[in-house]
């Protein structure tokens, strides 16, 4: 068996002196079904140190096509040593591919999420709490959420988005429902997105409004956490930018979409560089 050194996380273990393979290995070396292999694997990655915090940073995204842009965050995020960086991306990429954990899309290569397939509920909640903790956030910072209106896409609001940004201690706001009144629409679209501390949008749809407020928050430098449900809706221009993708056809997706996007908010706040368009970043 080939599997890169930093994957084996949970396959040993040390008993009476000696080294033995643990449940989790047996089941990978001698596998029932293809399908169980692959699930070992996953576990496997899912338990690697470091491997397994990179993995759900950019599990259902796009890994960044600028190498020194990856490279920073490995160093930046996740304190990888800066001449470990080689090694350490060839395991990660070849850990993933055992793992059947990686995507192509094009010329773009997607991490699948499969984190409700081998569920760690205790462990999500407490790295979302992780990252919480390295975020100051005041007491009425805003989230705004750009999204179309009309079903099913509008009904994400209260379903996914509030719930995932609640997590994340901002006060959701949609300009429909929280800041429309008397007074010019425009104005106090304006006036929240200018409020708000991050700021999320559903491109799904290449809806008009959404677009257009996106562009106002990128021209006054917001981080913006971009989803969608496919690749075809995301301009080219805004590739360079993280997006989260899910696919609604994964009985999961409702669940890993609020859990991703409380993530992405959170990592928005310390990590602003990875939200904000680049050509409009100071």
């Amino acid at each position: 068996m080939v599997i890169a050194s930093a994957a084996i996380y949970g396959l040993l273990e040390r008993r009476e002196g000696k080294i033995h393979p643990t449940e989790l290995a047996r089941r990978i070396l001698r596998p029932t079904s293809t399908e169980n292999e692959v699930k070992g694997y996953r576990e496997a990655v899912l338990k690697a140190p470091d491997i397994s915090d990179v993995y759900k940073h950019y599990r259902g995204e796009n890994i960044p096509d600028d190498e020194t842009f990856f490279r920073n965050t490995l160093v930046d995020t996740f304190h990888i040593p800066q001449a470990d960086y080689p090694d350490f991306k060839r395991i990660f990429y070849e850990s993933l591919e055992k793992a059947n954990l990686l995507q192509k899309h094009g010329d773009k290569t997607r991490v699948l999420d499969v984190s409700e397939e081998i569920p760690h509920p205790e462990e999500k909640s407490a790295r979302i709490k992780k990252l919480g903790a390295e975020v100051a956030v005041r007491a009425g910072e805003t989230c705004f959420v750009m999204q179309p209106f009309g079903p099913p896409h509008g009904d994400y609001y209260e379903k996914i988005f509030k719930p995932a940004i609640e997590k994340t201690g901002l006060l959701a706001v949609r300009a429909d429902a929280e800041i429309f009144g008397t007074g010019k629409i425009i104005d106090q679209v304006w006036r929240g997105i200018n409020a708000a501390k991050v700021l999320v949008a559903e491109l799904t749809t290449r809806n008009a409004y959404v677009f257009y407020e996106l562009g106002l928050a990128h021209a006054l430098n917001k981080p913006v956490v971009l989803i969608s449900s496919n690749e075809p809706d995301v301009p080219f221009d805004l590739q360079n930018i993280l997006v989260i993708y899910y696919d609604v056809n994964d009985p999961f997706w409702g669940t890993k979409l609020i859990e991703k996007v409380a993530e992405n908010v959170l990592s928005a706040l310390t990590n602003p560089e990875e939200a904000i368009f680049k050509t409009a970043a100071p």
